[in-house]
């Protein structure tokens, strides 16, 4: 079963929080959540990338299924411990931060209890203005109010090349992987 690019997906667990109560959206709580990857070099190493700015929120729709909208901020990208890498990352031959700053998923509809039970979230991944279909892996929730009461976790991984990502292959394995972890913010 083919898992893709996390780091956009875990948003589509967002769903199944209940909402103020009257039908709004459910919106990502950016300081209770993470949105990182990881990086392989050829010799092993990981590098542990997160994305510092985001916001998303969780729609309802009119015949009662969710969406998710990400936006994930690409000039806000770090690689844990290493500001060299993380300038290389944020620049033209990966995120292309100053020419696409925004890394953005919507995924597809989906019935509201895929939240709770896990399950694959399909939806449209844009990272350097390439758009992709892509599956995301939302895990079983650890309680009944998932985005609420337990964070979300939400999986996947990218080919770099689908997303004209292609530079530094000699030194960067193809996939990066996604990980989310996801809470609802508090109603206002």
């Amino acid at each position: 079963m083919k898992r893709h690019a996390a780091l956009l997906i875990a948003l589509l667990l967002l769903p199944a929080a209940p909402s103020a109560g009257n039908g709004d959206d459910i919106v990502i709580d950016a300081a209770a959540s993470q949105v990182g990857f990881t990086l392989r070099t050829r010799w092993g190493q990981s590098l542990e990338g997160r994305f510092l700015a985001f916001d998303g929120e969780v729609r309802l729709l009119a015949d009662g299924r969710k969406q998710v909208h990400l936006r994930l901020s690409a000039r806000d990208i770090e690689i844990v411990g290493h500001p060299r890498y993380s300038r290389l990352t944020r620049g033209e031959g990966f995120f292309d931060a100053e020419r696409h700053p925004q890394v953005t998923f919507v995924s597809e509809a989906f019935a509201p209890a895929l939240v709770r039970a896990g399950g694959e979230l399909a939806g449209v991944l844009d990272i350097r203005g390439v758009q992709r279909r892509e599956l995301f892996e939302i895990a079983p929730a650890a309680c009944e109010r998932p985005l609420v009461d337990c964070p979300v976790e939400v999986t996947g991984s990218v080919r770099r090349a689908d997303y004209a990502m292609d530079r530094w292959a000699f030194a960067l394995a193809e996939r990066v992987q996604f990980d989310l972890v996801l809470r609802a913010a508090p109603p206002r």
